[in-house]
């Protein structure tokens, strides 16, 4: 297995990826009203302020999403840890030709993944690269069987998050943006679990991602910009060792709401005790994707 470091040179990793990853996926539900006007921690600081977050490339969407938390083993660009935040579904402009062979304006949806974290640069650069997927660094801490066996905490601390806005993002934060502690369920077996299966209850898993912005000369790692939208219609989860697990979703120090929009239980409306799902030493396959340009009634 190859690891890489933040101060090697940057890997080029194209699309697809097959990589080996331990995963743990937290189910969200984003309501009318969450939908209508998405919390500040929805989005990066850097894709807050760029179309990515505008209403034209799309607007959220009532129906369930999630949070993944991954510790990838092996991958194309080396071990690292992520958080991804999927608040649903989102509409997207796309361009459709009438009876009359004119073209006119539609729409239509898939899920999006709006603020992810990684632990090292070469998944955030190659992650913008080949799917427009918004990656930015962060530090995760692990605690594994802490205090207990089957207990584990994660807690993640953002190169992005400084206040003021630092543009380098070249260290983490001194808070934590997101923490989550994971308890094994008692007397359920693990069981497989294969991502594909979900078609069949209605459940899609596509992606669209719009472009992402450009960071180029500002941050120490230099994000990437996408200049056309992305499906990946190929996402692929799976493990024979399946179980459920409790996630706590209490933020760490118990407030309400904080400056940087995060509630107590990180999502609004979500209870502080999740039913979750651990995909333990699973593959997660992500495909080349589809592309196309950004329609030109956006441009």
């Amino acid at each position: 297995m190859t690891t890489y470091s933040n101060e090697d040179p940057l890997v080029l990793a194209p699309a697809p990826w097959k990589t080996k990853a331990t995963a743990y996926i937290i189910p969200i539900w984003t309501n009318s009203s969450t939908a209508s006007n998405l919390p500040p921690m929805a989005y990066s600081p850097l894709e807050a302020a760029s179309p990515f977050a505008s209403s034209a490339y799309g607007k959220p969407q009532r129906s369930m999403g999630m949070i993944q938390l991954v510790r990838y083993h092996e991958t194309p660009a080396g071990p690292y840890d992520e958080m991804v935040l999927v608040p649903g579904l989102f509409s997207y402009p796309v361009e459709k030709t009438d009876k009359n062979g004119n073209s006119v304006k539609g729409t239509k949806t898939a899920r999006r993944i709006t603020r992810i974290y990684v632990s090292q640069k070469h998944t955030a650069w190659n992650g913008r690269r080949n799917w427009n997927i918004p990656k930015h660094l962060a530090r995760f801490d692990w605690s594994e069987n802490s205090p207990s066996p089957g207990l584990t905490t994660v807690k993640v601390y953002p190169h992005d998050t400084s206040v003021p806005y630092n543009p380098s993002e070249d260290t983490p934060s001194k808070e934590p943006f997101f923490s989550c502690t994971l308890q094994s369920v008692k007397y359920v077996p693990s069981f497989p679990f294969r991502s594909s299966w979900l078609r069949y209850t209605g459940f899609d898993m596509n992606l669209v991602q719009p472009p992402v912005p450009d960071a180029s000369g500002k941050t120490k790692f230099s994000e990437l910009v996408g200049r056309r939208w992305v499906m990946v219609d190929d996402f692929y989860q799976a493990s024979s060792r399946t179980s459920l697990v409790w996630a706590d979703l209490r933020q760490s120090g118990g407030e309400t709401q904080t400056k940087e929009g995060e509630y107590e239980k990180f999502w609004p409306g979500m209870p502080r005790w999740v039913v979750a799902v651990k995909l333990e030493d699973g593959a997660i396959e992500l495909g080349e994707g589809k592309t196309w340009a950004t329609p030109r009634s956006l441009l």
